[in-house]
C-alpha cells in the first residue's frame, strides 16, 4: 500500500476495512503502522509505509479517514521510534529531538492532526532510557499539548511494566497480558496520594468519550460486500506493485507464440501477509498460476524449482532448469518465506534464501528471456536477479495478489506502484549499518536525519533502485514548471508542473516534489520530499499538477522550535528522487530567529544579531586606540591573514561590562 502513492486508494481500502470490522463487532482496528523504515532489516517492516514521514503520514491518514467513516476507530502505531524488533521490549532508542520531530514524529503528528484517530498506540521501546508507555514529554507534552490529539493512548501488548507511572505519564489504556495485575497498584497510588484520582478519571472519560463518538458516526450495520472487496484488493495489489526493470518484454501477450514457464512454488503456495501478528483468515485466495492459466491461450508449464523450508532440492532444481529451457518465457517467482520475516525478530541480511540463489544461478545461464516476480515484505538484494528480462516487486500483494500477477504480467492492468523505500547495492551501505541493533540494550540513532533516500543523496552512493522509482506501461514527459511565491518575506508558495503522456497506452504517473536548501545554518538533507501526487493521463493528453509549500515544508527543528531560514532553496519536480527533470531556484526573505546571545556566543553570532552587533561596538569602543592589529603571515605563506577566527572567539575574551550586558 505504501508503494501505491495513492491517498484517495488508502481511504477507500479504509472504508473496507471499518465494514468488515464492524461487521466482526470490533471498536478499534490495530493500524495504520508509521514507522520509519530506519534499516531494511527490521522484522516488522511489512506493517510500515515508508521510509519518508510525509510520505507515511499522508497515506496513513486517508487510511483512518476511511477507517473512522465507519464508525471504527484506527489505532496508530507503534509511537514512537519503533524501528526494531531485537531486544524490542528493553531497547532504548538514543535519538535527539531534531531527529525525532523531523524523521520519527511527523507521520504520527500529520495523522493527528488531520484526522484525530480514535487511538495511538505506544511502542515497545525506550526512547533516551524512558519507555515510551511511560513517556510524559512524548505521551502528553508532544501528543496532546502540541499536536492537540483527542483520543486516547492504549499500550502495546505487554508494554507496560509500571501501571501507575504509565497512567500518570498520559498512558489512558493498559492491554494484556497482565490483566488485574495492574488494578491494585493503582488503587494503592490513589491511596497514599501518588496518584490522584482527577488523572485516572481523566483516562477513563477519554476512553469513554471517545467511544461515544465512534457510535455516534455509525450508521446501521452493514453487511459487507467480500466479493466487491476482493476486486478492491485486486485494485490495490496492481497499483502497489513497482516494475523495476523492463527490456520491453513486458506485457506478455496473452494470444502470442510459445509456451510460458512458470517457476518458483511461490506461484503456487502464495506468500500474500505477514507473519507474526499480521497473521489473517482471508475470505478468498487467488494463486498466480491458476490465474495466469487463465489468462491466457498460451500453454502454461509449472515447475516448483525450489523448496519453501529453505532446504535444497537439487532434483526441484534440475527438473525446473531443463524443462524452463523449452520455453519461449520463464515467469519466476521468489521471494521470502514466513520463517525469513516477521514480528518478533529483525533480519540479518538482505539475501534471498539459497534454493532460491541456486534457481536463479542455473536459470540465468540459459538464453531464455527470464520475468522475475517478487514476493516479500521487505527490501531483498536483487543483484543476483540484475539481469532479468524485467523484475516486478509485488511485496505482500494480499489475498488478490495471484489476478493481480497475472494482469499485470498481461497487461490487463499497469504496475502502479513506485518504491516507498530505496533498494541498495549493499547491506553495508545503508544508513543504520554501523549502529544496528545495538548493544546492551541501547541502539543509537547515529545516522540522524540521514535516512532513506537522505543518507544515500548526503553521501553521493550509487543504489540499486531509487526512492520513487517505478516503471509503468506509459511514458510521460515534465514540462512548465511554474513557481509562484506571493511574498518572499513569507515562507510560502504554489508549485505548477505539466504531466504529458508520450505513450501508447494510458497510464498513471506519481508526480514527486522535492525541496532542496542551498544553505542553512544546521546541516540539512540535499534534497526531501514535500508533496506528491498520482495522476491518470490518457494517451497524448496532459495534466497540471499543483503543490501549496508552506512555513513547514521549508523548515528544520532548531532552538527557536520550526524554522526557515532566509535564503535559496531548489524545487525539482519529477518521477523520482534522483530524476528531476523540472527544478527552479527561489529566494526567501524571511525573519531569520536568532538563537538568545550569551557570552559564550561567538563575535561573528553577536555582530550578525540587530541589536547586539550594536551592543559589541559600544563594548569595543573604549579600547580602540589601545590596540593595534597588524596583517601577519600564516605559515602557509599567505599575506595578511588575520591570525584568529572571529567565529570562533567567544565574546567572553571580550570585556563587556562597560556596555552593561548581563
Amino acid at each position: 500500500m505504501g508503494s501505491s502513492w495513492d491517498v484517495s486508494l488508502l481511504q477507500r481500502i479504509g472504508e473496507a476495512l471499518g465494514t468488515e470490522a464492524r461487521a466482526l463487532g470490533v471498536d478499534i482496528l490495530l493500524g495504520p503502522g508509521v514507522n520509519m523504515k530506519r534499516s531494511p532489516l527490521c522484522g516488522r517492516n511489512f506493517e510500515y509505509l515508508s521510509e519518508d514521514p510525509l510520505h507515511a503520514g499522508a497515506l496513513g491518514a486517508g487510511w483512518v479517514r476511511g477507517i473512522q467513516a465507519k464508525g471504527v476507530g484506527a489505532s496508530v502505531k507503534h509511537f514512537a521510534a519503533n524501528s526494531q524488533e531485537t531486544d524490542r521490549l528493553k531497547i532504548s532508542a538514543e535519538v535527539d529531538e531534531r531527529t525525532l520531530r523531523e524523521i520519527y514524529l511527523p507521520a504520527f503528528e500529520h495523522i493527528v492532526t488531520e484526522v484525530q484517530p480514535a487511538t495511538v498506540m505506544c511502542s515497545y521501546n525506550r526512547i533516551n532510557g524512558v519507555h515510551a508507555s511511560r513517556n510524559r514529554w512524548l505521551l502528553t507534552e508532544v501528543l496532546r499539548d502540541d499536536w492537540g490529539f483527542e483520543g486516547y493512548v492504549v499500550s502495546d501488548w505487554g508494554a507496560v511494566s509500571d501501571s501507575v507511572e504509565s497512567l500518570a505519564a498520559g498512558l489512558d489504556l493498559e492491554m494484556p497480558p497482565r490483566g488485574n495485575g495492574s488494578v491494585a497498584p493503582l488503587l494503592a497510588a490513589i491511596d497514599d496520594g501518588r496518584l490522584s484520582e482527577e488523572t485516572l478519571d481523566l483516562a477513563v472519560s477519554r476512553i469513554l468519550t471517545t467511544h461515544d463518538r465512534l457510535r455516534a458516526a455509525r450508521s446501521e450495520l452493514p453487511q459487507p460486500d467480500f466479493e466487491a472487496h476482493h476486486s478492491l484488493a485486486r485494485q490495490a495489489a496492481s497499483a502497489g506493485s513497482v516494475l523495476l526493470t523492463n527490456d520491453g518484454i513486458l506485457p506478455l501477450d496473452p494470444d502470442g507464440q510459445g509456451t510460458i514457464a512458470v517457476v518458483g512454488e511461490l506461484a503456487r503456495t502464495p506468500r500474500y501477509r505477514g507473519a507474526g501478528s499480521s497473521h489473517i483468515n482471508p475470505t478468498r485466495l487467488d494463486v498466480a498460476l491458476d490465474a495466469i492459466s487463465r489468462a491466457t491461450a498460451r500453454p502454461v508449464t509449472f515447475e516448483a524449482g525450489y523448496r519453501l523450508d529453505g532446504e535444497r532440492d537439487d532434483e526441484l532444481l534440475a527438473t525446473a532448469t531443463r524443462n524452463a529451457q523449452e520455453a519461449a518465457v520463464v515467469v519466476l517467482f521468489v521471494g521470502l518465506p514466513d520463517a525469513a520475516e516477521s514480528e518478533g525478530f529483525d533480519r540479518e541480511h538482505l539475501d534471498l534464501p539459497e534454493a532460491q540463489l541456486a534457481l536463479i544461478e542455473a536459470l540465468s545461464t540459459r538464453d531464455v528471456p527470464v520475468v522475475v516476480v517478487l514476493s516479500n515484505g521487505a527490501v531483498v538484494d536483487l543483484g543476483p536477479v540484475a539481469d532479468a528480462s524485467a523484475i516486478l516487486e509485488m511485496w505482500l500483494g494480499g489475498q488478490a495478489s495471484g489476478s493481480a500477477a497475472a494482469d499485470l504480467l498481461f497487461g490487463t492492468s499497469e504496475p502502479g506502484g513506485r518504491l516507498a523505500e530505496t533498494v541498495p547495492l549493499r547491506l553495508s551501505d545503508t544508513p543504520a549499518y554501523l549502529n544496528w541493533p545495538g548493544s546492551d540494550y541501547v541502539v543509537l540513532y547515529g545516522e540522524r536525519v540521514y535516512i532513506g533516500y537522505r543518507w544515500y543523496d548526503a553521501r553521493e552512493l550509487e543504489v540499486r533502485f531509487p526512492f520513487g522509482h517505478g516503471l509503468g506501461y506509459a511514458t510521460f514527459a515534465y514540462s512548465d514548471l511554474e513557481v509562484v511565491v506571493p511574498d518572499p518575506q513569507t515562507a510560502q508558495a504554489t508549485v505548477r508542473a505539466t504531466i504529458t503522456n508520450t505513450g501508447e497506452r494510458d497510464g498513471s504517473e506519481v508526480v514527486q516534489l522535492y525541496l532542496a536548501p542551498h544553505s542553512a545554518r544546521v546541516d540539512r538533507p540535499v534534497r526531501e520530499l514535500r508533496g506528491f501526487e498520482k495522476v491518470r493521463v490518457p494517451v497524448g493528453e496532459s495534466r497540471t499538477v499543483e503543490f501549496e509549500l508552506g512555513e513547514r515544508d521549508f523548515a528544520y527543528w532548531g532552538e527557536q522550535g520550526w524554522t526557515a531560514d532566509p535564503g535559496e532553496y531548489t524545487i525539482a519536480v519529477g518521477p523520482s528522487s534522483r530524476s528531476l527533470p523540472l527544478t527552479e531556484t527561489i529566494s526567501l526573505d524571511v525573519e531569520l530567529k536568532r538563537a538568545p546571545l550569551t557570552g559564550e556566543s561567538s563575535i561573528n553570532e553577536w555582530l550578525a544579531d540587530p541589536v547586539g552587533s550594536g551592543l559589541m561596538r559600544q563594548a569595543l569602543a573604549p579600547h580602540r586606540r589601545v590596540h593595534r592589529f597588524r596583517p601577519r603571515t600564516r605559515s602557509s605563506g599567505l599575506p595578511g591573514a588575520c591570525p584568529w577566527k572571529p567565529s570562533s572567539v567567544s565574546a567572553a575574551a571580550i570585556p563587556l561590562t562597560s556596555s552593561g550586558l548581563s
